[in-house]
């Protein structure tokens, strides 16, 4: 057996061009994002939700909600964000979903859409993650109701995925009542 000569291997320069023009070209990743949703996760009653961050602003601790009378029961009240007086809504409220009362752990995610910005209470922040648009399944059979009208999908772990255009366009969510004299 003969011993390698250096003609037998590539160049180190070569290898070492060859490598930097692979790490230089652009990720393929950004197809992937296009493909996927990027969801804020979070729990209602025992149950997992999740919403697109793309219609989220901020998540916000529950401080300082103030009761607003002649409203629906779903309307928690009123929060000032940074100088912005923001309406709160109760999700598991307007999903006839069972209360616990409030905790340490609420927050509130104010959102954004169709010309209107709210926030919705959630019982907890599980995190953000990306799911393939793909991956999202139809409902699911003991989601009905009013649920079922605000649905974008239910992930694989059984996550629903709300369909926040559809719930801010939702007649329901305004409220255009007043007080009589």
């Amino acid at each position: 057996m003969t011993a390698p000569t250096r003609a037998t291997f590539a160049d180190p320069q070569a290898i070492l061009r060859a490598r930097a023009r692979a790490l230089a070209r652009p990720q393929e990743s950004a197809t992937v994002t296009a493909a996927s949703l990027e969801l804020l996760e979070f729990r209602l009653a025992q149950e997992s939700y999740a919403l697109e961050t793309r219609h989220v602003r901020e998540v916000y601790p529950l401080n300082d909600l103030t009761p607003l009378p002649c409203t629906p029961a779903f309307v928690r009240g009123l929060v000032n964000v940074r100088g912005r007086i923001t309406p709160v809504i109760d999700i598991k409220k307007f999903f006839n979903l069972p209360d616990q009362g409030l905790t340490d752990l609420h927050r509130i995610i104010v959102v954004h859409g169709n010309g209107l910005e709210i926030g919705l209470l959630a019982d907890e922040i599980e995190g953000v993650r990306s799911v393939p648009i793909g991956a999202l399944q139809a409902s699911l059979p003991t989601l009905t109701g009013i649920r079922a009208d605000y649905l974008k999908g239910v992930t694989a772990d059984r996550r629903v995925v709300l369909d926040l255009d559809r719930l801010l366009a939702a007649p329901k969510i305004i409220v255009h009542e007043e007080v009589g004299n």
